[in-house]
């Protein structure tokens, strides 16, 4: 991007609240090609696979495939990759794994020195730490403990031998699994034969090609409704008009709880192992990408709107849209918004 772009700015005094999570709007009239979805639990969220001109085996199979990195990937699961990791650690033990893995957290490791350490896999210890369910707030004491085990660069990789020097680090995954699945998601269905299709990972909207649906205007744009936070009306007051893309929301309405007035939310900043406080609600990211959007929604929160911003200028094929806690939209210069309605014409 040229470094003369600016930044825009709209204040809409009447909005009442920020956006939220990201839903689908599919408002279509007659149907051209066959629609089959599915939707199911996997990675402690609600996935939808929706495709056009498909059959039920590749939902069957799409469903396996998540099954498959959830048993890979996640660290709630015993003999998953990532929990062998975390206790083989603990014994000094280095513990082989899928190359799939492997290659998330190389991946993972490439955003950890984006960010200088701001976008860090090791945070597991932390996280642990905190209870969304149970609005659990850690002890001071708990937490000094567990950001001292977080550091990247105590991660060894010998082959697909991976081990932990620091014995009470662990890895989490979550800030940019979601997205590293859509990908493969994507590219299981393409070599099944789906032109058209929307993956829907909690959020993690994934969607390939052109929307495969004939309207009056025959128009091949997905839209995708960002919705007001902290709110149960589903009220949309942005739309992204997208095709063959990603996009994806870090936000502090997605996993939170408040005690004594205080906003207590699951984005948490690896230098001080409580939630970050920048003035920021949401940070939406739009790349081809899943993973990228995953891990870029998650640094670049933490990052702030100056730097976040600023971030996201200097990269290739990336835009932003920032809502701050005064119902301020900011986005990147690459993105335009007319009457409510944002146009990627990747």
């Amino acid at each position: 991007m040229s470094s003369n772009k600016k930044n825009h700015l709209i204040i809409k005094k009447s909005f009442i609240y920020i956006l939220c999570f990201i839903v689908i709007s599919t408002n279509f009239t007659a149907c051209k090609y066959k629609k089959l979805s599915r939707t199911s639990n996997f990675f402690d969220t609600t996935i939808t696979i929706t495709i056009y001109d498909g059959n039920e085996k590749i939902l069957d199979s799409s469903m396996d495939l998540c099954k498959k990195y959830e048993k890979l990937f996640s660290n709630k699961i015993n003999n998953s990759d990532i929990s062998k990791i975390n206790k083989n650690s603990k014994n000094g033990k280095y513990t082989k794994v899928s190359n799939e893995t492997l290659d998330l957290i190389n991946t993972a490791m490439y955003y950890g020195d984006l960010s200088n350490g701001n976008f860090d896999i090791t945070i597991g210890a932390l996280t642990d730490l905190w209870d969304f369910k149970e609005h659990k707030i850690p002890e001071k004491n708990e937490i000094d403990k567990a950001i001292s085990s977080v550091n990247y660069n105590n991660i060894d990789i010998k082959d697909n031998e991976i081990l932990l020097t620091d014995k009470s680090a662990k890895i989490d995954l979550g800030g940019i699994a979601k997205g590293y699945i859509a990908d493969k998601l994507k590219e299981h269905l393409i070599s099944n034969g789906i032109k058209s299709g929307i993956i829907n990972l909690g959020g993690n909207i994934l969607l390939i090609g052109e929307k495969n649906e004939s309207n009056q205007n025959n128009d091949k744009y997905f839209n995708i409704g960002l919705q007001k936070p902290f709110s149960d009306t589903g009220d949309t007051i942005l739309t992204i008009k997208a095709k063959d893309t990603s996009i994806v929301t870090s936000g502090t309405y997605q996993r939170y709880f408040y005690d004594n007035d205080i906003l207590y939310h699951h984005i948490l900043d690896t230098r001080t192992g409580y939630p970050v406080n920048n003035s920021l609600n949401s940070v939406t990211i739009i790349n081809k990408s899943s993973t990228t959007c995953d891990a870029l929604s998650t640094l670049t929160f933490t990052y702030g709107l100056e730097e976040g911003i600023k971030l996201i200028e200097s990269l290739d094929d990336t835009e932003a849209i920032f809502i701050t806690d005064k119902n301020e939209i900011y986005y990147t210069s690459g993105l335009e918004l007319n009457d409510g309605v944002v146009t990627i014409g990747y």
